[in-house]
């Protein structure tokens, strides 16, 4: 039993060592009721705030409001946004080399499928806009690619997106469906 004794005093006094040798030294400690905090203890860096994941489902500020299409610029993102205003599907899209400005437009025409402006096969276009005679809508490539538009290419107003998310776009933006552009 003695020398059960003295294996657990010995594991304690080695704890002991090992917190007093990180501890830091008496200078660095605050003083009892003097308001100050102690300084930093160097091996232990101040740790960062964990960063807030984005809510993608999230219809973005000054957008409006009831049914309608929200794309914004600079998040290549879409919502399909219900009655109620709130976003029934999201997702990515590749803008194309023209943008229609900030906005509010309508759904004016549909094709269901065509070639577009770039030469690719594309189906479930949803158009909404002229710029600078170019006409803007969103589509999705029959090959299922988004590729980067080419401005060397010419002017093109296709935002392309993925085949499912065209065949949500279809049954969702039907003509005269409001569509926002937010920047």
């Amino acid at each position: 039993m003695a020398g059960l004794t003295a294996a657990a005093v010995a594991g304690v006094a080695f704890l002991a060592y090992q917190a007093s040798a990180s501890a830091p030294p008496p200078a660095q400690l605050a003083e009892p009721g003097s308001g100050k905090s102690p300084a930093a203890h160097a091996t232990h860096p101040p740790k960062k705030k964990p960063e807030k994941k984005k809510d993608v489902f999230a219809v973005p500020a000054r957008s409006g409001a009831g049914l309608r299409v929200v794309y914004a610029l600079g998040d290549r993102r879409v919502w399909l946004v219900d009655e109620q205003g709130k976003a029934t599907r999201t997702f990515e899209v590749m803008p194309s080399t023209v943008s229609p400005p900030p906005g509010t437009y309508a759904v004016t025409s549909r094709s269901g499928s065509i070639t577009g402006s770039d030469g690719v096969q594309i189906e479930h276009v949803v158009r909404f806009t002229n710029v600078e005679n170019v006409v803007i809508g969103f589509s999705a490539a029959v090959d299922g690619s988004m590729p980067s538009p080419d401005p060397a290419a010419g002017k093109t107003g296709g935002v392309r997106m993925q085949r499912a998310d065209g065949d949500a776009m279809w049954r969702f933006a039907t003509v005269r469906v409001k569509v926002v552009v937010v920047p």
